[in-house]
Protein backbone atom coordinates (compact mmCIF):
# COMPACT_ATOMS: atom_id res chain seq x y z
CA UNK A 1 0.00 0.00 0.00
CA UNK A 2 2.71 2.28 0.82
CA UNK A 3 4.45 1.97 -2.25
CA UNK A 4 0.93 2.48 -4.59
CA UNK A 5 0.69 6.14 -2.66
CA UNK A 6 4.26 6.95 -3.20
CA UNK A 7 3.35 5.96 -6.94
CA UNK A 8 0.23 7.82 -6.91
CA UNK A 9 1.61 10.98 -5.04
CA UNK A 10 4.46 10.81 -7.88
CA UNK A 11 2.01 10.44 -10.87
CA UNK A 12 -1.28 12.58 -10.26
CA UNK A 13 0.69 15.74 -10.12
CA UNK A 14 1.51 15.30 -13.95
CA UNK A 15 -1.58 13.78 -14.65
CA UNK A 16 -3.85 16.60 -12.56
CA UNK A 17 -1.82 19.48 -14.36
CA UNK A 18 -2.45 18.17 -17.57
CA UNK A 19 -6.53 18.04 -16.10
CA UNK A 20 -6.74 21.13 -14.93
CA UNK A 21 -5.54 23.06 -18.51
CA UNK A 22 -8.10 21.30 -20.34
CA UNK A 23 -9.99 22.20 -17.39
CA UNK A 24 -9.01 25.87 -18.13
CA UNK A 25 -9.54 25.79 -21.80
CA UNK A 26 -13.09 24.27 -21.61
CA UNK A 27 -13.69 26.89 -19.36
CA UNK A 28 -12.54 29.52 -21.44
CA UNK A 29 -14.73 28.40 -24.20
CA UNK A 30 -17.63 28.42 -21.95
CA UNK A 31 -16.96 32.19 -21.16
CA UNK A 32 -16.59 33.11 -25.08
CA UNK A 33 -19.93 31.45 -25.62
CA UNK A 34 -21.48 33.27 -22.80
CA UNK A 35 -20.85 36.72 -24.70
CA UNK A 36 -22.33 35.29 -27.57
CA UNK A 37 -25.06 37.21 -29.16
CA UNK A 38 -28.91 36.35 -27.33
CA UNK A 39 -30.14 34.94 -30.80
CA UNK A 40 -27.42 32.79 -30.80
CA UNK A 41 -28.48 32.02 -27.10
CA UNK A 42 -31.85 31.70 -27.44
CA UNK A 43 -31.08 28.79 -30.33
CA UNK A 44 -28.86 26.99 -28.34
CA UNK A 45 -31.62 26.75 -25.21
CA UNK A 46 -34.30 25.49 -26.91
CA UNK A 47 -32.20 22.64 -28.41
CA UNK A 48 -31.43 21.97 -24.79
CA UNK A 49 -34.06 19.58 -24.30
CA UNK A 50 -32.88 17.14 -27.57
CA UNK A 51 -29.55 16.93 -26.09
CA UNK A 52 -28.70 13.27 -23.99
CA UNK A 53 -28.21 13.73 -19.88
CA UNK A 54 -24.59 12.13 -20.43
CA UNK A 55 -23.63 15.17 -22.42
CA UNK A 56 -24.78 17.33 -20.26
CA UNK A 57 -21.97 16.19 -17.43
CA UNK A 58 -18.78 17.94 -17.77
CA UNK A 59 -17.08 15.48 -15.61
CA UNK A 60 -16.52 11.48 -15.00
CA UNK A 61 -14.65 9.60 -12.97
CA UNK A 62 -12.66 6.92 -14.85
CA UNK A 63 -10.08 4.09 -14.75
CA UNK A 64 -7.68 2.78 -17.32
CA UNK A 65 -7.38 -0.72 -17.37
CA UNK A 66 -5.24 -2.88 -20.18
CA UNK A 67 -6.81 -5.86 -22.03
CA UNK A 68 -5.13 -8.20 -19.15
CA UNK A 69 -7.04 -6.31 -16.19
CA UNK A 70 -4.23 -4.71 -14.96
CA UNK A 71 -5.14 -0.93 -14.00
CA UNK A 72 -3.12 2.21 -14.77
CA UNK A 73 -2.54 4.39 -12.07
CA UNK A 74 -5.61 6.09 -9.81
CA UNK A 75 -8.86 6.46 -10.70
CA UNK A 76 -9.16 10.28 -12.28
CA UNK A 77 -11.51 13.21 -12.57
CA UNK A 78 -11.33 13.97 -16.68
CA UNK A 79 -13.73 16.30 -18.86
CA UNK A 80 -15.99 14.26 -21.34
CA UNK A 81 -14.72 16.51 -24.13
CA UNK A 82 -11.37 15.22 -23.79
CA UNK A 83 -10.03 13.90 -27.15
CA UNK A 84 -8.30 10.63 -27.81
CA UNK A 85 -4.60 12.63 -28.46
CA UNK A 86 -4.89 14.07 -24.66
CA UNK A 87 -6.18 10.30 -23.17
CA UNK A 88 -2.75 8.88 -25.07
CA UNK A 89 -0.70 11.62 -23.10
CA UNK A 90 -2.64 10.90 -19.79
CA UNK A 91 -1.87 7.14 -20.23
CA UNK A 92 1.42 7.89 -21.11
CA UNK A 93 2.03 9.88 -18.12
CA UNK A 94 0.57 7.65 -15.75
CA UNK A 95 2.36 4.43 -17.29
CA UNK A 96 5.67 6.57 -16.55
CA UNK A 97 6.36 6.15 -20.19
CA UNK A 98 9.98 7.67 -21.38
CA UNK A 99 9.02 7.04 -25.19
CA UNK A 100 5.53 8.38 -26.21
CA UNK A 101 3.37 5.16 -27.12
CA UNK A 102 -0.08 5.36 -29.17
CA UNK A 103 -2.99 3.58 -28.12
CA UNK A 104 -6.29 3.24 -28.41
CA UNK A 105 -9.02 3.65 -26.79
CA UNK A 106 -12.49 1.77 -26.05
CA UNK A 107 -15.83 2.21 -22.91
CA UNK A 108 -18.50 -0.12 -23.11
CA UNK A 109 -16.87 -2.00 -26.54
CA UNK A 110 -16.99 1.28 -28.49
CA UNK A 111 -14.12 3.14 -29.48
CA UNK A 112 -12.72 6.49 -29.10
CA UNK A 113 -12.60 8.01 -32.23
CA UNK A 114 -13.58 11.81 -31.31
CA UNK A 115 -13.76 12.47 -27.31
CA UNK A 116 -15.76 10.24 -24.59
CA UNK A 117 -18.39 11.96 -24.82
CA UNK A 118 -18.98 9.81 -28.41
CA UNK A 119 -18.90 7.08 -26.55
CA UNK A 120 -21.00 7.01 -23.72
CA UNK A 121 -24.93 6.01 -23.68
CA UNK A 122 -27.84 6.25 -21.43
CA UNK A 123 -26.80 3.84 -19.69
CA UNK A 124 -24.05 5.08 -18.15
CA UNK A 125 -24.31 5.75 -14.25
CA UNK A 126 -22.70 8.90 -12.86
CA UNK A 127 -22.05 7.19 -9.44
CA UNK A 128 -19.77 4.46 -11.69
CA UNK A 129 -16.09 4.72 -12.78
CA UNK A 130 -15.55 4.65 -16.28
CA UNK A 131 -13.44 1.91 -17.23
CA UNK A 132 -11.46 2.61 -20.44
CA UNK A 133 -9.94 0.03 -21.64
CA UNK A 134 -6.80 0.54 -23.61
CA UNK A 135 -4.70 -1.64 -26.38
CA UNK A 136 -0.90 -0.61 -27.85
CA UNK A 137 -0.83 0.23 -31.25
CA UNK A 138 1.65 -0.24 -33.70
CA UNK A 139 4.90 2.28 -33.19
CA UNK A 140 5.95 2.21 -36.55
CA UNK A 141 3.56 3.45 -39.14
CA UNK A 142 2.59 1.79 -42.91
CA UNK A 143 1.93 4.82 -45.39
CA UNK A 144 -0.76 3.67 -47.80
CA UNK A 145 -0.11 2.83 -51.29
CA UNK A 146 -0.32 5.18 -53.89
CA UNK A 147 0.09 4.02 -57.13
CA UNK A 148 1.70 0.81 -59.47
CA UNK A 149 5.59 1.09 -60.12
CA UNK A 150 5.49 -2.24 -62.54
CA UNK A 151 3.66 -5.07 -64.01
CA UNK A 152 5.33 -8.57 -64.09
CA UNK A 153 4.70 -10.81 -66.48
CA UNK A 154 5.33 -14.39 -67.27
CA UNK A 155 2.17 -16.37 -66.55
CA UNK A 156 0.24 -17.93 -69.74
CA UNK A 157 -3.21 -17.60 -67.29
CA UNK A 158 -4.33 -15.64 -64.83
CA UNK A 159 -2.03 -15.33 -61.12
CA UNK A 160 -4.89 -16.74 -58.56
CA UNK A 161 -2.07 -16.22 -55.59
CA UNK A 162 0.41 -13.83 -54.83
CA UNK A 163 2.28 -13.82 -51.50
CA UNK A 164 5.40 -12.23 -49.83
CA UNK A 165 8.10 -14.05 -48.14
CA UNK A 166 8.06 -13.11 -44.52
CA UNK A 167 11.61 -11.80 -45.00
CA UNK A 168 10.34 -9.39 -47.43
CA UNK A 169 13.01 -10.46 -50.05
CA UNK A 170 10.79 -12.83 -52.60
CA UNK A 171 7.31 -13.27 -53.79
CA UNK A 172 5.19 -16.46 -54.93
CA UNK A 173 3.08 -16.99 -57.28
CA UNK A 174 0.42 -19.71 -58.21
CA UNK A 175 -1.78 -19.02 -61.96
CA UNK A 176 -4.14 -21.09 -63.78
CA UNK A 177 -1.09 -22.61 -65.80
CA UNK A 178 -0.50 -24.73 -62.74
CA UNK A 179 2.83 -23.39 -61.97
CA UNK A 180 4.21 -21.88 -59.04
CA UNK A 181 6.92 -18.95 -60.02
CA UNK A 182 9.23 -17.08 -57.82
CA UNK A 183 10.50 -13.68 -57.95
CA UNK A 184 12.88 -11.51 -56.88
CA UNK A 185 11.54 -8.40 -55.00
CA UNK A 186 14.35 -6.58 -55.86
CA UNK A 187 15.40 -6.69 -59.38
CA UNK A 188 11.27 -8.05 -60.08
CA UNK A 189 12.57 -10.36 -61.98
CA UNK A 190 11.34 -14.04 -62.36
CA UNK A 191 13.39 -16.34 -60.24
CA UNK A 192 12.34 -19.64 -60.74
CA UNK A 193 9.36 -22.03 -61.89
CA UNK A 194 8.31 -25.04 -60.38
CA UNK A 195 5.77 -27.70 -62.36
CA UNK A 196 4.05 -30.56 -60.91
CA UNK A 197 0.60 -29.42 -60.05
CA UNK A 198 -2.26 -31.33 -62.58
CA UNK A 199 -4.65 -28.20 -61.94
CA UNK A 200 -5.00 -25.03 -61.14
CA UNK A 201 -2.78 -23.42 -58.41
CA UNK A 202 -5.06 -21.91 -56.29
CA UNK A 203 -3.40 -21.07 -52.65
CA UNK A 204 0.41 -20.47 -52.06
CA UNK A 205 1.43 -20.08 -48.17
CA UNK A 206 5.18 -19.29 -47.41
CA UNK A 207 6.86 -20.96 -44.05
CA UNK A 208 7.61 -18.69 -41.00
CA UNK A 209 11.39 -19.15 -41.84
CA UNK A 210 11.24 -17.93 -45.89
CA UNK A 211 12.68 -21.46 -46.53
CA UNK A 212 9.87 -23.03 -48.28
CA UNK A 213 6.58 -22.91 -49.49
CA UNK A 214 3.52 -24.92 -49.68
CA UNK A 215 0.93 -24.59 -52.46
CA UNK A 216 -2.23 -26.06 -53.27
CA UNK A 217 -4.27 -26.83 -56.26
CA UNK A 218 -7.77 -27.88 -57.51
CA UNK A 219 -6.86 -31.28 -58.16
CA UNK A 220 -6.53 -31.56 -54.32
CA UNK A 221 -2.89 -31.96 -54.62
CA UNK A 222 -0.61 -30.28 -51.72
CA UNK A 223 3.16 -29.17 -52.23
CA UNK A 224 5.92 -28.79 -50.58
CA UNK A 225 8.20 -26.47 -52.74
CA UNK A 226 11.91 -25.29 -51.95
CA UNK A 227 13.45 -23.12 -54.68
CA UNK A 228 16.87 -24.80 -54.97
CA UNK A 229 16.27 -28.68 -54.38
CA UNK A 230 12.25 -29.25 -55.49
CA UNK A 231 8.98 -30.67 -53.81
CA UNK A 232 7.52 -32.80 -51.60
CA UNK A 233 4.05 -34.21 -52.35
CA UNK A 234 1.96 -34.40 -48.65
CA UNK A 235 -1.01 -35.76 -49.27
CA UNK A 236 -4.61 -35.18 -51.22
CA UNK A 237 -7.99 -34.23 -50.37
CA UNK A 238 -10.68 -35.57 -52.02
CA UNK A 239 -11.76 -32.52 -53.92
CA UNK A 240 -9.67 -28.93 -54.64
CA UNK A 241 -7.61 -27.63 -52.22
CA UNK A 242 -8.74 -24.00 -51.28
CA UNK A 243 -6.49 -22.80 -48.85
CA UNK A 244 -3.46 -23.45 -46.49
CA UNK A 245 -1.98 -21.97 -43.67
CA UNK A 246 1.28 -23.09 -40.79
CA UNK A 247 0.83 -23.22 -37.57
CA UNK A 248 3.46 -22.31 -34.48
CA UNK A 249 2.66 -25.51 -33.48
CA UNK A 250 4.66 -27.60 -36.49
CA UNK A 251 0.97 -28.06 -37.81
CA UNK A 252 -0.08 -27.14 -41.51
CA UNK A 253 -4.03 -26.34 -41.89
CA UNK A 254 -5.59 -27.25 -45.27
CA UNK A 255 -9.22 -26.48 -46.36
CA UNK A 256 -10.77 -28.13 -48.90
CA UNK A 257 -14.02 -27.88 -51.17
CA UNK A 258 -15.04 -31.26 -49.63
CA UNK A 259 -16.43 -29.25 -46.55
CA UNK A 260 -13.24 -30.15 -44.10
CA UNK A 261 -10.52 -28.93 -42.98
CA UNK A 262 -7.84 -30.99 -42.04
CA UNK A 263 -4.31 -30.82 -39.97
CA UNK A 264 -1.38 -32.00 -41.01
CA UNK A 265 1.86 -32.29 -38.94
CA UNK A 266 4.66 -30.36 -40.98
CA UNK A 267 7.54 -32.39 -40.12
CA UNK A 268 6.73 -35.73 -41.96
CA UNK A 269 3.23 -35.22 -43.84
CA UNK A 270 1.19 -37.05 -41.43
CA UNK A 271 -2.51 -36.09 -41.04
CA UNK A 272 -3.83 -35.48 -37.52
CA UNK A 273 -7.23 -34.85 -37.24
CA UNK A 274 -10.32 -33.39 -39.83
CA UNK A 275 -12.55 -30.39 -38.59
CA UNK A 276 -16.13 -30.60 -39.84
CA UNK A 277 -19.17 -28.32 -39.74
CA UNK A 278 -19.43 -26.16 -42.84
CA UNK A 279 -22.26 -27.00 -45.32
CA UNK A 280 -20.14 -26.21 -48.23
CA UNK A 281 -16.69 -25.52 -49.80
CA UNK A 282 -14.19 -23.98 -47.24
CA UNK A 283 -12.70 -21.29 -49.36
CA UNK A 284 -10.46 -19.59 -46.73
CA UNK A 285 -8.48 -20.08 -43.62
CA UNK A 286 -6.84 -17.92 -41.25
CA UNK A 287 -4.87 -18.01 -37.97
CA UNK A 288 -5.00 -15.25 -35.49
CA UNK A 289 -0.78 -16.06 -35.12
CA UNK A 290 -0.42 -15.69 -38.76
CA UNK A 291 1.24 -12.04 -38.70
CA UNK A 292 3.60 -13.01 -35.40
CA UNK A 293 4.47 -16.72 -37.88
CA UNK A 294 5.09 -14.87 -40.75
CA UNK A 295 7.53 -12.18 -39.66
CA UNK A 296 8.24 -13.59 -36.34
CA UNK A 297 12.26 -14.35 -37.36
CA UNK A 298 11.87 -10.58 -39.30
CA UNK A 299 11.75 -7.63 -37.04
CA UNK A 300 9.35 -4.87 -39.54
CA UNK A 301 10.88 -2.16 -38.57
CA UNK A 302 14.61 -3.99 -39.05
CA UNK A 303 13.48 -4.91 -42.93
CA UNK A 304 12.03 -1.06 -43.12
CA UNK A 305 15.11 0.37 -42.93
CA UNK A 306 17.11 1.46 -46.22
CA UNK A 307 19.17 -1.80 -46.04
CA UNK A 308 16.94 -4.91 -44.11
CA UNK A 309 19.35 -6.15 -41.55
CA UNK A 310 18.96 -9.99 -41.89
CA UNK A 311 20.04 -11.56 -38.77
CA UNK A 312 21.64 -15.26 -37.41
CA UNK A 313 19.50 -18.40 -38.25
CA UNK A 314 19.62 -18.84 -34.04
CA UNK A 315 18.51 -14.97 -33.17
CA UNK A 316 15.77 -15.26 -35.80
CA UNK A 317 14.99 -18.85 -33.85
CA UNK A 318 14.67 -17.12 -30.66
CA UNK A 319 12.93 -13.49 -31.98
CA UNK A 320 10.38 -15.80 -33.90
CA UNK A 321 9.69 -17.86 -30.42
CA UNK A 322 9.60 -14.97 -28.32
CA UNK A 323 6.75 -13.17 -31.45
CA UNK A 324 4.88 -16.07 -30.98
CA UNK A 325 4.59 -16.28 -27.47
CA UNK A 326 3.40 -12.56 -27.67
CA UNK A 327 0.93 -13.27 -30.06
CA UNK A 328 -0.43 -16.04 -28.07
CA UNK A 329 -0.68 -13.90 -25.12
CA UNK A 330 -2.52 -11.11 -26.48
CA UNK A 331 -5.39 -13.45 -27.92
CA UNK A 332 -5.93 -15.19 -24.74
CA UNK A 333 -3.25 -17.71 -24.80
CA UNK A 334 -4.92 -19.91 -27.64
CA UNK A 335 -4.60 -19.88 -31.51
CA UNK A 336 -7.62 -19.83 -32.99
CA UNK A 337 -8.66 -20.69 -36.49
CA UNK A 338 -11.21 -18.73 -38.87
CA UNK A 339 -12.36 -20.45 -41.67
CA UNK A 340 -15.20 -19.10 -44.20
CA UNK A 341 -17.44 -20.94 -46.82
CA UNK A 342 -19.83 -21.00 -49.94
CA UNK A 343 -22.74 -21.75 -47.02
CA UNK A 344 -22.27 -17.73 -46.46
CA UNK A 345 -20.71 -18.28 -42.53
CA UNK A 346 -17.22 -18.13 -41.08
CA UNK A 347 -16.30 -20.52 -37.92
CA UNK A 348 -14.16 -19.77 -35.02
CA UNK A 349 -12.11 -22.77 -34.34
CA UNK A 350 -9.97 -23.38 -31.12
CA UNK A 351 -7.69 -26.45 -32.75
CA UNK A 352 -6.07 -27.48 -30.00
CA UNK A 353 -9.06 -27.52 -27.71
CA UNK A 354 -11.94 -28.55 -29.39
CA UNK A 355 -12.71 -30.25 -32.25
CA UNK A 356 -15.71 -28.12 -33.08
CA UNK A 357 -16.11 -24.33 -33.66
CA UNK A 358 -16.51 -21.87 -30.58
CA UNK A 359 -18.60 -19.78 -32.96
CA UNK A 360 -20.80 -18.86 -35.63
CA UNK A 361 -20.46 -15.70 -37.37
CA UNK A 362 -23.34 -15.34 -40.05
CA UNK A 363 -23.94 -11.84 -41.74
CA UNK A 364 -22.63 -11.87 -45.63
CA UNK A 365 -25.57 -12.35 -48.05
CA UNK A 366 -23.26 -14.61 -50.06
CA UNK A 367 -20.37 -16.85 -50.62
CA UNK A 368 -17.30 -16.20 -48.15
CA UNK A 369 -14.11 -15.59 -50.03
CA UNK A 370 -11.25 -14.26 -48.16
CA UNK A 371 -10.84 -13.77 -44.34
CA UNK A 372 -7.84 -12.21 -42.51
CA UNK A 373 -6.74 -11.47 -38.74
CA UNK A 374 -5.41 -8.36 -37.96
CA UNK A 375 -1.28 -8.30 -37.19
CA UNK A 376 -2.58 -7.44 -33.08
CA UNK A 377 -4.90 -10.03 -33.38
CA UNK A 378 -8.39 -7.82 -32.26
CA UNK A 379 -9.90 -7.86 -35.41
CA UNK A 380 -11.51 -10.46 -38.61
CA UNK A 381 -11.62 -8.75 -41.78
CA UNK A 382 -13.46 -11.15 -44.03
CA UNK A 383 -14.26 -10.48 -47.68
CA UNK A 384 -17.57 -12.01 -49.81
CA UNK A 385 -19.41 -11.78 -53.54
CA UNK A 386 -22.36 -9.86 -51.42
CA UNK A 387 -19.22 -6.46 -52.40
CA UNK A 388 -18.80 -6.31 -48.54
CA UNK A 389 -15.73 -6.44 -46.17
CA UNK A 390 -16.73 -7.47 -42.30
CA UNK A 391 -15.18 -6.92 -39.42
CA UNK A 392 -15.47 -9.14 -36.24
CA UNK A 393 -13.99 -9.64 -32.74
CA UNK A 394 -10.58 -11.46 -32.81
CA UNK A 395 -11.49 -12.95 -29.38
CA UNK A 396 -14.95 -14.22 -29.95
CA UNK A 397 -16.14 -13.39 -33.28
CA UNK A 398 -18.98 -10.53 -32.37
CA UNK A 399 -19.93 -8.62 -35.28
CA UNK A 400 -17.40 -5.12 -35.38
CA UNK A 401 -19.08 -3.71 -38.58
CA UNK A 402 -19.31 -3.77 -42.24
CA UNK A 403 -16.86 -1.42 -44.89
CA UNK A 404 -18.69 -1.37 -48.44
CA UNK A 405 -17.35 0.93 -51.17
CA UNK A 406 -16.92 -2.01 -54.31
CA UNK A 407 -19.37 -2.10 -56.37
CA UNK A 408 -18.67 -6.15 -57.58
CA UNK A 409 -17.43 -8.97 -55.47
CA UNK A 410 -14.35 -8.98 -53.34
CA UNK A 411 -12.24 -11.49 -53.53
CA UNK A 412 -9.12 -11.15 -51.16
CA UNK A 413 -8.27 -8.41 -48.32
CA UNK A 414 -4.53 -7.82 -47.00
CA UNK A 415 -3.72 -5.65 -43.49
CA UNK A 416 -0.93 -3.29 -43.13
CA UNK A 417 1.79 -4.49 -40.74
CA UNK A 418 0.39 -1.90 -38.23
CA UNK A 419 -2.98 -2.61 -38.35
CA UNK A 420 -4.28 0.61 -39.45
CA UNK A 421 -5.13 -0.08 -42.78
CA UNK A 422 -6.78 -2.96 -44.98
CA UNK A 423 -6.24 -3.08 -48.94
CA UNK A 424 -8.97 -5.13 -50.74
CA UNK A 425 -9.14 -6.70 -54.50
CA UNK A 426 -12.57 -6.95 -56.40
CA UNK A 427 -13.97 -7.90 -59.47
CA UNK A 428 -14.86 -4.60 -60.18
CA UNK A 429 -10.94 -4.31 -61.12
CA UNK A 430 -10.00 -1.95 -58.45
CA UNK A 431 -8.22 -2.41 -55.28
CA UNK A 432 -9.32 -0.18 -52.25
CA UNK A 433 -7.00 0.65 -49.41
CA UNK A 434 -9.49 1.22 -45.88
CA UNK A 435 -9.00 2.87 -42.63
CA UNK A 436 -9.58 1.32 -40.01
CA UNK A 437 -10.33 4.35 -37.54
CA UNK A 438 -12.64 5.87 -39.79
CA UNK A 439 -13.59 2.61 -41.30
CA UNK A 440 -13.58 4.50 -45.02
CA UNK A 441 -12.23 4.06 -48.13
CA UNK A 442 -8.62 5.82 -47.83
CA UNK A 443 -7.41 5.28 -51.72
CA UNK A 444 -8.96 3.77 -54.96
CA UNK A 445 -6.30 2.22 -56.84
CA UNK A 446 -7.69 1.50 -60.59
CA UNK A 447 -4.83 -0.08 -62.80
CA UNK A 448 -6.02 -3.70 -63.44
CA UNK A 449 -7.97 -4.32 -66.54
CA UNK A 450 -10.03 -7.26 -65.28
CA UNK A 451 -10.67 -8.73 -62.03
CA UNK A 452 -8.36 -8.78 -59.22
CA UNK A 453 -8.29 -12.18 -57.44
CA UNK A 454 -5.28 -11.60 -54.99
CA UNK A 455 -3.81 -9.26 -53.18
CA UNK A 456 -0.89 -9.23 -50.48
CA UNK A 457 0.71 -6.72 -48.50
CA UNK A 458 4.47 -7.06 -47.51
CA UNK A 459 6.03 -7.54 -44.24
CA UNK A 460 7.64 -4.36 -44.23
CA UNK A 461 5.44 -2.11 -45.73
CA UNK A 462 6.62 -0.72 -48.38
CA UNK A 463 4.89 -2.56 -51.35
CA UNK A 464 1.43 -4.49 -51.80
CA UNK A 465 0.95 -6.89 -54.64
CA UNK A 466 -1.73 -7.61 -57.08
CA UNK A 467 -2.98 -10.22 -59.89
CA UNK A 468 -6.12 -11.12 -61.62
CA UNK A 469 -7.47 -12.45 -64.49
CA UNK A 470 -5.46 -10.43 -67.03
CA UNK A 471 -2.45 -12.44 -66.08
CA UNK A 472 -0.50 -9.33 -64.93
CA UNK A 473 1.13 -8.74 -61.37
CA UNK A 474 0.82 -5.17 -60.34
CA UNK A 475 3.65 -3.93 -57.59
CA UNK A 476 2.13 -1.04 -55.56
CA UNK A 477 4.08 1.77 -53.61
CA UNK A 478 3.28 5.06 -51.50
Amino acid sequence: KQVCCVASCVVLPRVLHITLMMEKDNKRDHEESDSSSPEKFMRMEDTTHAINNNVCKVNTLAQFQSETGETAGPPIELPLSLARDKLQQILNTLLEQEEQTPYSFFVNEKEVTGSLNGVIDSSTSEEKVMVILYQPQAVFRVRAITRCTSSLAGHAEAVLSASFSPDGQHLASGSGDTTVRFWDINTETPHFTCKGHRHWVLVTAWSPDSVCLASGCKAGQIFIWDPKTGKQVLSNHLQCVTALRWSGEDLLYSASQDRTIKVWRASDGTMCRTLQGHGHWVNTLALNTDYALRTGAFDPEALMKDRPEITSADKRQAHAEKCYKEALAAAGGVERLASGSDDFTLFLWEPARNKKPIERMTGHQQLVNDVKFSPDTRIIASASFDKSIRLWSGLNGKFLGVLRGHVCGVYQVAWSADSRLLVSGSKDSTLKVWNMSTKKIEIDLPGHADEVFTVDWSPDGQRVVSGGKDKILKIWRR
